[in-house]
């Protein structure tokens, strides 16, 4: 077994039996194997600023942290906990490249749609199972859809979400990704999740 597919099974034992997996994935992203491929992807986002107006937290890899965390205490909840551990703690690699400053703020445009694609480049390189590596990466994809289904903004893909994700999943997935920041309330964003439900309900019937 190589290396890289040594810490990936470290890693996979950890996100699923850990109360507290950050505790793990702090520690060892101070190894120096995590400084090889695939796994530089995940330490970019130590150095991966973002807008302190949305996440006062500080850089990419905090932000992962927290919401791994809520992962971890909602993961029974999911379809598939490995799946859905891995989606969380992938959720925004695609960051890193993604993220500029416009205007005088720190913006990630389309963060989603590199993270489908640098999530299956990630999974490909330890010789994840091709359903599996699926399943991640589209929850990778989608994961920014609750804020575009609620706020009815032009980015969605509604049809695709549908067909490519169970709906539940990525409405907990979204709901660690909003959890997962400093100062945010429990019962907005489950209030936000309801809301999300009934929009793509309304969209339904139409």
């Amino acid at each position: 077994m190589t290396v890289e597919k040594e810490l990936f099974a470290a890693i996979d034992k950890h996100i699923l039996q850990d109360t507290h997996p950050s505790a793990y994935l702090n520690e060892v992203s101070d190894l120096p194997e995590f400084k090889n491929y695939p796994f530089n992807m995940l330490l970019d986002l130590k150095t991966t600023e973002q807008e302190p107006a949305h996440h006062p937290e500080g850089n990419a890899w905090n932000h992962t942290m927290l919401v791994l965390e809520e992962a971890a205490l909602r993961k029974t909840q999911s379809t598939n906990p490995k799946v859905f551990m891995w989606s969380a703690l992938l959720h925004d690699i695609g960051k890193p490249a993604a993220t500029m400053l416009r205007h005088g703020r720190l913006t990630a445009y389309d963060h989603d749609k590199i993270g489908e694609k640098l999530s299956k480049k990630f999974l490909l390189a330890v010789d994840a199972p091709e359903t599996f590596t699926e399943q991640v990466s589209s929850l990778v994809r989608y994961h920014m859809h609750i804020l575009y289904v609620v706020k009815d903004m032009p980015f969605g893909d509604i049809h695709g979400l549908r067909n490519h994700t169970d709906l539940k999943d990525i409405a907990l997935l979204g709901l660690c990704d909003r959890l997962g920041r400093t100062g945010s309330y429990l019962k907005k964003e489950e209030e936000n999740i309801d809301l999300f439900f009934k929009k793509l309900m309304n969209k339904e019937r139409k």
